[in-house]
């Protein structure tokens, strides 16, 4: 399993690299119809979306780690 830091660096990668690749891919949608055009451009931005709340939800996972568990009652 890889550590959560390295997870996180991933997805900054990830997210930073579609958010460059920006003008690239709407050059390349301009040559597309309309309809292929806007289907392209929603699944780069649903991808964009999933990469920005996996990262979101690293970092908070890295920010619980941390905080002592609860003990259990009981026990």
């Amino acid at each position: 399993m890889l550590p959560i830091e390295v997870k996180i660096e991933r997805a900054e990668r990830l997210v930073r690299m579609l958010e460059e690749d920006v003008p690239l891919m709407n050059r390349r949608f301009a040559e597309l119809t309309a309809e292929h055009r806007e289907s392209a451009s929603n699944y780069a931005a649903q991808i964009t979306a999933c990469a920005r709340a996996e990262l979101q939800r690293l970092q908070t996972e890295r920010s619980q780690v941390g905080r002592p568990k609860r003990a259990a009652v009981g026990r």
